[in-house]
């Protein structure tokens, strides 16, 4: 079995040290990268919903490049939303600046009701390249 070594992308441990977790897990030639939600540095939620998504996928970016990554690497994504009816316009229209062409990543959406005080989280797995 390989082993598996925490990535922590620079700048990033508040949320991390407070809820005792890894950014991401590198195993093998994969990342898996925990649930990214729109945190400030001290690890409070942007409160602005677009906003909030926004710095979600900048944490990811930051995340994915500390293990080796980038947006291109991703083969499975997965975000969860606090309220998927009235916020998937705003979702889709950032996901299709980020994922602009294709192929696209596999993509699972899911309502749930608590975030953490946040209203938009992304998690992944990406493939690391050699």
């Amino acid at each position: 079995m390989a082993p598996r070594n925490a990535v922590f992308p620079a700048d990033r441990h508040d949320l991390y040290a407070a809820h005792a977790y890894s950014a991401a897990i590198r195993s093998g030639d994969l990342l898996f990268v925990s649930g990214q939600v729109g945190s400030r540095s001290d690890g409070s939620p942007e409160p602005d919903f677009e906003a909030q998504v926004r710095l979600a996928f900048a944490n990811l970016k930051a995340t994915l490049k500390a293990g080796g990554c980038g947006l291109d690497d991703i083969v499975d994504l997965t975000s969860f939303h606090t309220d998927p009816e009235h916020q998937f316009d705003t979702i889709m229209k950032i996901k299709s600046e980020i994922f602009s062409t294709a192929p696209y990543p596999n993509w699972t959406a899911i309502g749930v009701n608590w975030l953490a005080g946040f209203d938009f989280e992304i998690k992944v797995i990406a493939r690391i390249p050699d």
